[in-house]
């Protein structure tokens, strides 16, 4: 073996040479050839003389093609650990040979272990003395070790696991390896909080110090955050092992949260959950304890704050109803009610917000729990979430106010009153509906009371034997002499149908919106008064039907 301190990568060869050894033991050779094996026997038996081949021309070998041999070498013992997983589930090899290969893999990272350790270890203490820009090459390395000291990990459980399943007492190495992994998962924590701690000490002299310091220092805070993603990978990659050796990692999952803020299924945990709010309720009382000269006063900070903060968000909502009435703004009745409660509720915002910091709170734990909530709540509410934004699509383009008869979402009636979630309609009979947005905007909407004038559409039909000029007057005289009936635009009364039982006239009038139905009342009584005084015939359908008798021939 090298020594401990190779050149940059040379460590790498070390790794491969140390693998070649593991597994180059005389079990590659001793194969009984009157013996006769399975299928899959004789595929781990192929690849064992493959990695005896490798290791034998690997001390051979220099240069491109010894990196190549190395390479090809550990893939092939990650080809024979996936052949030997299929033979030990299928039973398809005899359980000693079996026990042999494990036995052997188990060397392999026994041996490995110890060396990357050992690598590790001389790695870490040149990077704790090299300066910022030579550590960014060394980082490369260590990360490269502290992956391939994760793997060899991984397959030291895996090896156990095989083992068990085989019927071997693995108890005394599954209690070493259980104590290993604690060991590992204390040691990986304490690093992680410990590269945490100094990411937020070098964030914090970065905002204080002048420009001619800040690239030192921001060199120094890329390096310190590059350790801190390699121990947090290296933290994941135990915390997946002690979950199946029944360890308590509910601590460490807290940690990575903190740390990471993913949202992972292990937050749903009662153990994760617990601890996580235990560490905030702990780091709470503790500040509280460390700040009582002080806590009382800022409490009395904040009750002032809030108090503040109602006083201003009431004058803030009187001063925008002022302002939004204007009728310079022409704004719509749901865009004032938008305007005057989201002041109050902003100013409300910032006011407690600015509470919070004065008492020192660390804002970041709870803005992550509402993160989380969001995201629940989102999941959970989509369809109101749906209905929200077609509200505000309704509060942009105003295709109706609160007071106008519309025909909406499949209901006629008067807007009784609108959210930014659903629209109250009142219908002609006193009845209150209750429409979702969402369901209004994805529909046609119509507007009655939209325009300042509508035109009333009426037809009136005489009889064909009827004076067609004097039913004209008639229905002229009547038009102009309401009242509510504009001038202009000019009432249009034309003959518009000769149809099979009378003669159509079309009357469409210009009124004022609120005066529409009552004109259309109005005209169409006096309509038939006049027409009855007049002696002038409203038809109804009818038809002539002529029988002709058809003599029988003799």
């Amino acid at each position: 073996m090298e020594p401990l301190n190779p050149k940059p990568k040379q460590w790498l060869s070390c790794f491969f040479f140390v693998l070649a050894m593991s597994l180059s033991p005389s079990i590659f050779a001793e194969q009984v050839i009157d013996t006769p094996v399975s299928r899959s026997e004789q595929v781990i038996n192929t690849i064992n003389a493959e990695l005896k081949d490798l290791s034998d021309t690997l001390s051979s070998t220099t240069g491109e093609e010894r990196d190549a041999l190395q390479l090809k070498l550990f893939q092939k013992n990650e080809e024979l650990r996936s052949s030997l997983a299929n033979a030990i589930n299928r039973e398809s090899i005899p359980r000693e040979t079996l026990i042999a290969q494990v036995d052997l893999q188990q060397n392999y990272s026994r041996g490995a272990m110890t060396y990357l350790e050992e690598k590790i270890k001389v790695l870490n203490e040149q990077i704790n003395k090299a300066k910022d820009d030579e550590r960014l090459t060394l980082l490369n390395d260590y990360q490269e070790l502290q992956h391939y000291l994760d793997t060899v990990i991984e397959a030291n459980w895996q090896n156990i696991e095989w083992l068990k399943q085989l019927d071997v007492d693995e108890t005394q190495a599954e209690a070493q390896f259980t104590d290993l992994v604690r060991k590992r998962l204390r040691l990986m924590a304490a690093s992680v909080e410990y590269f945490t701690q100094q990411v937020s000490a070098v964030g914090k002299q970065l905002s204080a110090s002048p420009e001619s310091e800040k690239s030192s220092l921001q060199l120094s805070q890329l390096v310190i955050k590059q350790r801190l993603e390699i121990a947090v990978d290296s933290l994941k990659s135990l915390i997946s092992i002690g979950d199946q050796l029944d360890i308590d990692t509910a601590e460490y999952k807290r940690l990575l949260f903190e740390v990471t803020g993913s949202i992972t299924q292990d937050l749903l945990d009662g153990k994760v959950l617990l601890s996580i709010v235990t560490h905030w309720s702990t780091s709470l009382w503790d500040w509280i304890a460390n700040n009582a000269p002080q806590h009382l006063f800022q409490l009395f900070v904040f009750a002032l704050i809030l108090l503040a903060t109602s006083m201003m968000a009431k004058i803030t909502r009187k001063v925008i109803s002022k302002t939004v009435v204007s009728k310079n703004l022409k704004l719509s009745q749901l865009m004032q009610d938008f305007f005057i409660g989201m002041s109050g509720n902003i100013v409300w915002i910032i006011g407690i917000m600015v509470a919070l910091s004065q008492l020192g709170l660390n804002l970041a734990p709870v803005l992550t729990g509402f993160g989380i909530a969001g995201v629940i709540i989102g999941f959970a509410l989509q369809d109101t979430l749906s209905n929200f934004a077609a509200g505000m699509m309704l509060l942009i383009y105003r295709p109706f106010d609160v007071g106008d008869f519309v025909f909406a979402g499949g209901v006629d009636g008067k807007v009784s009153h609108m959210s930014l979630v659903n629209t109250t309609i009142k219908t002609f009979d006193n009845q209150i509906i209750i429409i979702p947005n969402g369901k209004i905007w994805g529909d046609v909407i119509k507007n009655v009371t939209h325009e300042r004038v509508r035109r009333v559409d009426m037809v009136f039909g005489i009889g064909y034997t009827d004076d067609l000029l004097k039913a004209e007057q008639v229905l002229t005289d009547i038009v102009m002499s309401h009242p509510s009936v504009l001038r202009s635009p000019e009432p249009n009364i034309k003959v518009h149908t000769l149809n099979t039982s009378s003669v159509d006239f079309i009357v469409r009038p210009w009124v004022k919106t609120d005066d529409y139905w009552d004109v259309y009342w109005d005209v169409t009584k006096e309509v038939k008064l006049r027409f009855d005084r007049e002696g002038i015939s409203i038809p109804f359908p009818q038809q002539d039907v002529h029988l002709h008798m058809v003599k029988e021939s003799e």
